[in-house]
């Protein structure tokens, strides 16, 4: 398969693994964050497992010979991350799933990738082709399908609000900041972020929120698998595959995760999965990977 250069691409077995098991950590967290906010309150227990998380990576990138002397545009993308990834996309997912089924976050979150398109087509004039039009069609169309069928059945629109802003907040985040998180202090970059979210969403908690927390098997494990796993060694995969086939590419896996995230939902917490919702679990995902087809077709490797 020729890139826009006329080179070849090689199919790459170790890319699709990795991008694979990302996708499965990336999904499986809004199964083990439920089970969290059932047990915690979701403010404090996500800036706890950002405190954790990030010191645990800042002591790592210093143990590598790291620095946290970054360039400014490194420090941008700290900042915009830290509070629009870690403290508002997850902030308010959190919340919401307090009153939402993990399976309707997912598919939400999932959709992330049309939400870039929309707004990159509709605030920055990037052009879009006949392959991504239909696409975003698509992809909004299930999402939308599954949301009806949702809202019938007594899901919380508050809780699918908070969900719709949060994604939002993370495309804008995604359009902000492209490649400022490139280079040798990656592990540095991705914790301090953390710690900026940690940070904000401390804030968040104490204002709003009573400290409460049913110290059970469920919540410890949890909480563990989510500082390991969605944590830590689902991002630092994301951004090796950023840095080894490029963001574009990367993102095209996306499409997996309404199905990984429908079908953990459904093993993991017996959440009920209709023939509407895979009808429009499959439109959404065949429309997020139409509209990442066709950014591979007009954008160059990055």
């Amino acid at each position: 398969m020729p890139d826009d250069s006329g080179r070849l691409i090689r199919f790459d077995a170790l890319a699709m693994c990795v991008a694979i098991a990302f996708v499965v950590l990336w999904s499986s967290a809004f199964v083990t964050a439920r089970i969290i906010v059932a047990h915690a309150p979701p403010l404090m227990a996500l800036s706890a497992r950002f405190l954790i998380s990030g010191v645990i990576a800042v002591a790592l990138a210093r143990a590598l010979g790291q620095s946290w002397r970054l360039v400014p545009g490194q420090w941008r993308a700290v900042v915009i991350f830290g509070l629009c990834q870690n403290g508002l996309y997850l902030g308010l997912n959190f919340i919401a799933l307090q009153w939402v089924e993990a399976s309707v976050a997912v598919i939400i979150a999932a959709a992330m990738p049309l939400i870039v398109a929309l707004l990159g087509w509709l605030f920055r004039g990037e052009g879009v082709t006949r392959l991504g039009l239909a696409g975003l069609i698509a992809g909004f169309a299930g999402v939308a399908l599954i949301m009806g069928t949702r809202l019938t059945g007594g899901t919380d629109p508050l809780g699918i609000l908070l969900c719709v802003i949060g994604a939002t907040a993370l495309a804008v985040a995604t359009m902000t900041v492209r490649e400022a998180t490139a280079g040798k202090n990656l592990l540095m970059i991705v914790g301090l972020q953390m710690l900026v979210g940690s940070a904000a969403l401390a804030v968040a908690g104490a204002l709003t929120e009573t400290p409460r927390v049913d110290i059970v098997p469920a919540l410890i494990l949890s909480f563990a698998y989510q500082i390991f796993f969605p944590g830590l060694a689902a991002t630092l995969m994301w951004f090796w595959l950023v840095g080894r086939i490029g963001a574009v590419r990367a993102s095209t896996y996306h499409f997996l995760n309404p199905f990984f995230g429908v079908a953990i939902a459904a093993l993991m917490l017996g959440e009920s999965v209709s023939m509407l919702d895979m009808i429009g679990v499959a439109i959404a995902a065949l429309g997020i990977l139409a509209v990442q087809l066709s950014r591979t077709r007009t954008q160059p490797r990055v």
